[in-house]
């Protein structure tokens, strides 16, 4: 997205993330906010968290700084997740809000994810690329006759009766959970929600450590599971729980320890929540989505596929009103929070589940996995992505595939399909595959395409 001369620039598609102090520092911060002032126009008071990066204090407190100095009112409400960011701000008479964190990336990390009123996001195409060239053109703000004032609140309690609502509290039956929170910012959030339910719970770096003496939180990465995996088998837990970290996105493991697909979360909380409220609109991604499409529609509601990215599925469900969106990525979206993604609301969903079925989560989705079996996100570095796209479009021409473009290229055959997308960040394309009930085909296609995608890739 960068057109600007900004130097180190950490302004990407959706948020701001760069290494501290070359990338991301105090000045810069102090400068954003005044950005952000200039840009946003914020109405009212602008909410500030943090994560537990070592560099956060101090950046959000430069932020608060920028924007005081042009006369807008601040709010820090400490050390959070961004949905707690997105709660607070979402407030009648809030101006937008700021998260400063860099969610998964390395320790010396630090970034930005901003919303407007009523937390919608800014993102590169509604306001950050503003911001940013408002900073490269060396614009500078001149203190206002009035400060701002920088003032702090307590949001704690709002915002876990706001999770909680979720459910019904009272199906909850006695559980044992694994949770995950990677020194990460969720260790907190869940004691919180989960207090007073009937819940065994085993804690793995459940304290926010911006050190990450264990390793960076994020369970994406396959080698970051094991870990979850083997406390659950070796406790008899009901199921995992692992965050990232500022825990905006939420990832299960079943009774036996095994990772299970955000996709197929995606088809489940879709149907759950459809039995409520049926004949709503549901929004997914179009990386996977034969099963998320089978289910929704058999639970009467009404699937609309949009480009994946939390601004474009948040600007779809305003639009629409939807009740929910899932991307395969594990983020969680709900029109009663505001359209926006939660790391909380899904595990509340998932123990209400698994407490009202009297099923495992297992045996809540063993069925979806062998009807619809996909390869998860396959990363490829590759030279030129739009070059790999064009030679695997050609690679299939006339084999009768309906091809679309909603995102990258998905094509979908009679019991097959696949997307193919670029990274909006890096040099990266990104390959998910999914069939009908034939893990052979998946394995045989799934083989097919990454050598088209290396060879042309070079």
């Amino acid at each position: 997205m960068n057109d600007s001369t900004l130097p180190n620039s950490p302004f990407k598609a959706y948020d701001l993330r760069g290494r501290v102090p070359d990338s991301l520092n105090e000045d810069r911060a102090h400068a954003i906010g005044q950005a952000y002032a200039a840009v946003v126009q914020p109405g009212g008071p602008v909410v500030i968290g943090r994560d537990m990066r070592l560099s956060s204090p101090g950046i959000a407190s430069a932020l608060a700084a920028g924007l005081n100095s042009v006369g807008v009112d601040t709010l820090d409400i400490g050390l959070c997740g961004t949905e707690m960011v997105y709660h607070a701000a979402s407030r009648s008479g809030m101006g937008g809000g700021v998260m400063v964190t860099a969610s998964h990336n390395p320790a010396d990390y630090n970034g930005m994810k901003m919303v407007r009123e009523q937390a919608i996001p800014i993102s590169a195409d509604t306001g950050l690329k503003d911001i940013e060239r408002y900073l490269a053109d060396g614009k500078t703000a001149s203190p206002t006759a009035r400060p701002g004032n920088a003032g702090r609140d307590e949001v704690s309690a709002d915002y876990i009766a706001r999770m909680r609502a979720f459910i019904d509290i009272d199906t909850i039956k006695p559980l044992k959970l694994v949770v995950n929170a990677g020194n990460g910012c969720a260790g907190p959030a869940f004691d919180g929600i989960a207090e007073g339910l009937p819940l065994d719970v085993v804690r793995l770096h459940h304290e926010p450590d911006g050190r990450f003496p264990n390793g960076v939180p994020n369970p994406l990465l396959p080698e970051n599971r094991a870990e979850t995996a083997a406390a659950v088998r070796e406790h008899g837990a009901d199921f995992g729980i692992a965050w990232d970290g500022d825990y905006d996105r939420c990832f299960f493991f079943d009774e036996d320890g095994r990772f299970i697909e955000g996709y197929y979360l995606v088809g489940l909380f879709a149907a759950r929540l459809l039995e409520r409220y049926p004949g709503e609109g549901i929004v997914l991604d179009p990386r996977l989505t034969w099963n998320t499409l089978d289910m929704v529609t058999r639970a009467g509601g009404v699937p609309l596929i949009n480009k994946s990215g939390h601004a474009f599925i948040k600007e779809r469900m305003r639009a629409e009103n939807a009740l929910y969106g899932g991307e395969m990525s594990a983020h969680h979206y709900f029109r009663d929070f505001s359209f926006c993604d939660s790391g909380m609301i899904p595990w509340l969903l998932l123990a209400e589940a698994v407490s009202e079925t009297g099923r495992s989560l297992a045996e809540l989705v063993n069925e979806r996995i062998l009807a619809y079996p996909c390869s998860g996100e396959i990363n490829y570095s590759v030279h030129d992505t739009d070059t790999v796209i064009e030679a695997v479009l050609a690679a299939f021409q006339g084999q009768d595939a309906v091809v679309d473009r909603t995102d990258g290229i998905s094509l979908d055959f009679a019991e097959w399909r696949f997307n193919l997308r670029a990274s909006n960040t890096e040099p990266v394309i990104r390959l998910n595959l999914e069939t009908r009930a034939n893990a052979q085909l998946l394995a045989d296609k799934t083989g097919l395409l990454g050598d088209l995608i290396e060879r042309h890739g070079q």
